[in-house]
C-alpha cells in the first residue's frame, strides 16, 4: 500500500484527542487563538463590521471552524454559514451543540474536497498549521470566493516566509518563519488585498488578518 502523501487529518485528530492545544477541562478546544479575548473579541468586531457593510446578508464558509467559538459569534450576521473541519468527531460534536436554520457542518480535508460555495470565505489561523503542498492545493480552490479573510500568526521581526513545514500542531515560528501567500513559492493572484487588522503579541508575533477582493 502506497503511503500518504500528508497524514493531515490523523495529526489533527490527535492534537484533539491529546488536547495538545490545551482545554483538558473540556471535550474540544481550538487553542489560544480561538479563546483568547485579546484575540478573538477585534477579530470578530472586525469580521462583523465587514458583513455589516452589505445591505444584504452574504455567505459564509468557516474553512478550519474548529470548536465554532469563532463561529457562533459571526452566524447571525450571514445569510448562510458553512462550517468545515478535517475532524470528524468534533464535527459531530458541533451539530450537536450549535443549531441554526442557516448554518451546516461539514467533515472535509480542505487541500483534497472540493469546497462548499459562499460569497466569503473565513481562513482564521488555519493555512499556518499545513505544508506548502496542501497551502498551495487549497489556495488553488479559492478562486470560486468573491472575499477571502485571511488569518496568520506571523514573527514579529523581519523573516524569510514561507519555510516549508510537516502538517501538524507547530507552525512557522519555531523556524523563524511566517505563512505569506502573496509570496513564493505560493501562486496567489486575487486582485485588492485590504490590511484588516494587526494584533500585536509583543515577543510572541503578531496575527495579521488580511481581506482579499476578487478583482
Amino acid at each position: 500500500m502506497s503511503k500518504k502523501p500528508w497524514p493531515t487529518k490523523e495529526v489533527m485528530d490527535q492534537i484533539y484527542e491529546k488536547k495538545l492545544w490545551g482545554g483538558t477541562d473540556i471535550d474540544f478546544y481550538s487553542g489560544d487563538g480561538s479563546h483568547n479575548p485579546i484575540i478573538t473579541f477585534p477579530y470578530i468586531k472586525k469580521v462583523v463590521d465587514f458583513l455589516n457593510s452589505f445591505s444584504n446578508k452574504i455567505s459564509v464558509c468557516d474553512l478550519g471552524c474548529g470548536d465554532f467559538n469563532i463561529g457562533e459569534k459571526l452566524l447571525p450576521y450571514s445569510k448562510a454559514f458553512v462550517a468545515v473541519d478535517i475532524v470528524e468527531k468534533l464535527i459531530e460534536r458541533n451539530k450537536r451543540k450549535y443549531n441554526a436554520d442557516n448554518l451546516e457542518f461539514r467533515c472535509l480535508d480542505l487541500a483534497k474536497d472540493p469546497l462548499p460555495k459562499a460569497d466569503c470565505a473565513l481562513l482564521r489561523q488555519v493555512l499556518q498549521h499545513l505544508s506548502n503542498t496542501e497551502v498551495q492545493l487549497i489556495l488553488d480552490k479559492l478562486c470560486q470566493y468573491q472575499y477571502i479573510i485571511i488569518t496568520e500568526h506571523l514573527p514579529s521581526f523581519h523573516f524569510e516566509p514561507n519555510l516549508d513545514i510537516i502538517s501538524g500542531q507547530g507552525i512557522r515560528l519555531k523556524k523563524k518563519s511566517g505563512l505569506d501567500i502573496t509570496k513564493p513559492p505560493f501562486q496567489f493572484d486575487y486582485g485588492e488585498k485590504i490590511e484588516l487588522l494587526s494584533i500585536d503579541l509583543e515577543e510572541k508575533g503578531s496575527i495579521m488578518t488580511n481581506l482579499f477582493v476578487r478583482s
